[in-house]
Parts: structure tokens; sequence; C-alpha cells
């Protein structure tokens, strides 16, 4: 998929170091409950296709692929990409799933899927700093968020998850000066190693939403917005209301 954005994002750069290692996280964990949850909150059934935004090494693909549903995983980073391709290969799964390198900004699909997702800040959250599009840090991830609304089909519906605004000032710390009162934006430097252990900084640029935020940006791309819940991947994504202590929002939208 071409990009209208000629810069690269900042994140491929810590993709490409990463590599298989981004599995190591502690937020990678529990891939088959968190699918479990997926198909549940999406109403996917056996021969569904579902769209990966932000799929990273392909993981959610991967396993919702395992489960007889079709998917097309989209990452900025040909690192991930290649990774999450040499995956489906290895499992026979390459009749199911397939992963292409993308910009989440610029999806050009058009009611082709029953479900679509983006999960972990694959790529919804991560539109500030260098990616910022405009001085609020609004139009990169409401880019992000349209084209996922025009990819579903009627009825279909959207599970996307973001940091949350709430965790961020009530765990904030002696370096909360980083968090962008204005933008909602968290810069942090943070070490992160290769496959084989080597370090290197790496920044990072997280922008944290209200659940009002994600429910009027629903609305204004045309989803009609069903839930919005307190989570934290790779731990908990079992609570059924908002609270101050999970680090993430998860939305659940559908498209009427």
């Amino acid at each position: 998929m071409d990009s209208k954005h000629n810069q690269n994002h900042w994140f491929e750069p810590i993709a490409d170091h990463l590599q298989e290692a981004y599995l190591r996280y502690a937020f990678t964990q529990n891939t088959e409950k968190e699918v479990s949850h997926i198909v549940s909150s999406l109403n996917l059934k056996s021969g569904d296709r579902v769209l990966d935004v932000g799929c990273g090494p392909g993981r959610h693909s991967l396993e919702l692929a395992r489960r007889d549903i079709k998917c097309l995983g989209i990452d900025i980073s040909q690192q991930f990409v290649d990774l999450a391709n040499k995956s489906a290969v290895e499992e026979g799964l390459e009749e199911l799933v397939v992963f292409e390198r993308g910009d989440a900004r610029d999806l050009r699909f058009v009611e082709e899927f029953d479900g679509v997702v983006s999960l972990c800040e694959g790529a919804f959250g991560l539109q500030g700093g260098p990616a910022a599009l405009d001085a609020a840090n609004l139009m990169g991830d409401r880019s992000v968020m349209a084209g996922m609304a025009q990819a579903l089909k009627s009825g279909g519906r959207l599970l996307l998850a973001a940091f949350s605004a709430y965790f961020q000032i009530a765990h904030a710390s002696d370096d909360s000066n980083n968090f962008d009162l204005m933008t909602g934006v968290r810069h942090e430097v943070t070490k992160i190693k290769d496959p084989v252990g080597h370090e290197i900084s790496a920044d990072l640029w997280t922008t944290c939403f209200t659940p009002r935020e994600l429910w009027l940006m629903a609305q204004m791309v045309g989803l009609e917005p069903l839930t919005v819940r307190s989570v934290h991947s790779g731990e908990d994504w079992s609570a059924d209301s908002l609270d101050l202590d999970h680090a993430e929002f998860l939305l659940l939208a559908k498209r009427s």
C-alpha cells in the first residue's frame, strides 16, 4: 500500500531493531485470551474477514487464522511484516492470513471487512511527536480511525485500544513533565534490545485519550460507539468498567 506520507514514521527504526524480540515484552502475552475476546466482541465466525491495523509481528491475526478467520495485517514496519508472513508460512496459514506494509493513516479499504482491530497501540495512538500532522495532535489518529471505519462492512465492528489519560495523570511520577497536557502525548526514552541482546535508546511518543474523546472521535468517523472500558494488554482484559488503574481503554464500536 502506497502512502501519501513521504516521511518515515518514528516507529520504523524501533521495529527494525526489535524484530522478533518485540514478542518478549509483557504486553504481548495472553494472545489467546485476547483473541477469544476479539471473536466474542466482534461476533466473528468461521470464514469472516478481519483487518488488523498496526499488526506488528502478527500475533493476533495468526491466532485468528488458527480459528479459521481470514485476516489481513497492516504494519508500517517491513521487518514486522516479513516476520509475520514467515510465521504464517511456517504454520501453513498463508491461505487464511497475509501481511502487508502500509501506513495506517492511509487505509483505502471500502466495506471489505467483518471486523477491524487496532490493539496494543500498534498504530492508533502512535501519531504524535514527529508523526503529528497538526499542532493539536488530532488529525493523525482521526485518520487512522476513519480508515478503519471505512474498511468495515455495514454492521461490522471495530475494537481499538488506546492509552488512558486518566492512568497517566493518576500514576504520574517524577518524569510527568514529559506528558504534554495540551496534546496528550507522553514522550518516553527507553532502552530496547534486539534478538541478540544489543541495546539502544529509543524515543517513544504515545498519545493518551479520555473515554469521551474516543467516543466522540468514533461518532465523527461514522461509527456507533458501544462501550469503552479499562484494560491492560498482556495482563487484564476482564474489567467491564472504567477506572484509573488500567493503562488502556478498549473502544468497541460498529458501523451502522
